[in-house]
């Protein structure tokens, strides 16, 4: 079962849910971005090929795999968390922004886009739900 097709096709269909923050210069050999958003520092499996993002501000989508039934309903509004977990691994809650079979888009101090080899929860835009991710969280940048 794939999440994708193509890194140019995830970029298309998820630009939307791109995350505003700062890139820092990649270290030589890291395949990790650093990138600040959300008042968190992400590590980001680099995507869109080794040092072709430029350091500054930028927008990327911020692409993690949940771990398996690791998406949880929540009762009514609650508030947007997020935590790193390890160097490259989020665990929070927020509002659903959109869903598909295997991706659940969440707003969690910054917009993410979560899939799972499972199938998810039953939930709609709108609802709460808690969540963890496995590592590397993926980054996909934009222009």
């Amino acid at each position: 079962m794939t999440l994708e097709n193509s890194e140019s096709e995830f970029t298309a269909r998820f630009a939307e849910y791109a995350a505003q923050g700062t890139l820092y210069p990649q270290r030589e050999g890291s395949p990790l971005m650093e990138f600040s958003a959300g008042g968190r520092v992400l590590y980001l499996f680099d995507r869109n090929g080794p040092y072709a993002a430029k350091a500054g501000p930028a927008h990327v989508i911020v692409h993690g795999v949940l771990e398996p039934e690791a998406l949880t309903l929540l009762p009514g509004p609650q508030q947007e968390k997020l935590a790193l977990v390890g160097v490259s691994a989020l665990e929070g809650q927020g509002r659903v922004l959109a869903i598909s079979r295997q991706i659940c888009v969440v707003q969690a101090r910054i917009p993410l886009v979560l899939a799972a080899f499972t199938p998810l929860p039953q939930c709609r835009p709108e609802d709460w739900v808690s969540f963890r991710t496995t590592a590397p969280l993926h980054g996909f940048v934009l222009g």
